[in-house]
């Protein structure tokens, strides 16, 4: 019986986080705001923004401060749903990144931080994301 339960939680808990077992199972939902801390690593979006998504894409992205901002001008990049960050640390972990770690939110299950670094000696290869001011 303990076997069973025990393989009932990792399962519950497999695809959301790795976190206590009270974090609830967490479904993206079609319409949010977040702000994404894109930091470590090598790539066109560093910096904080205010990522607002309606009907499962991004409709608005805003830079939060000067620098910021010039990050999101100068790429054609859309900054991601939180979707798309889930599918990262997947990607990476189905890969066998050396480290692909999600937090959760305790009380929704939302991620609040993800953190992936696909090979260790490896020199900016590395994706840190914290997400904050998650409305859903």
């Amino acid at each position: 019986m303990r076997i069973v339960v025990a393989l009932l939680g990792v399962l519950t808990v497999a695809g959301c986080a790795e976190t206590s077992k009270a974090t609830p199972p967490w479904q993206e939902p079609g319409s949010y705001t977040y702000v994404l801390q894109s930091s470590c690593g090598e790539r066109p979006l560093i910096g904080r923004f205010r990522i607002t998504v309606e009907d499962g894409k991004v409709t608005k992205a805003e830079g939060i401060g000067e620098s910021d901002k010039r990050s999101l001008e100068s790429t054609e990049l859309t900054p991601p749903t939180l979707g798309q960050l889930l599918d990262e640390l997947e990607e990476a972990r189905r890969n066998d990144a050396d480290l692909a770690e999600l937090t959760s939110d305790p009380a929704d299950g939302h991620p609040t931080k993800i953190t992936i670094d696909h090979v260790k000696e490896a020199l900016d290869d590395e994706a840190c994301y914290a997400i904050s001011e998650y409305r859903g």
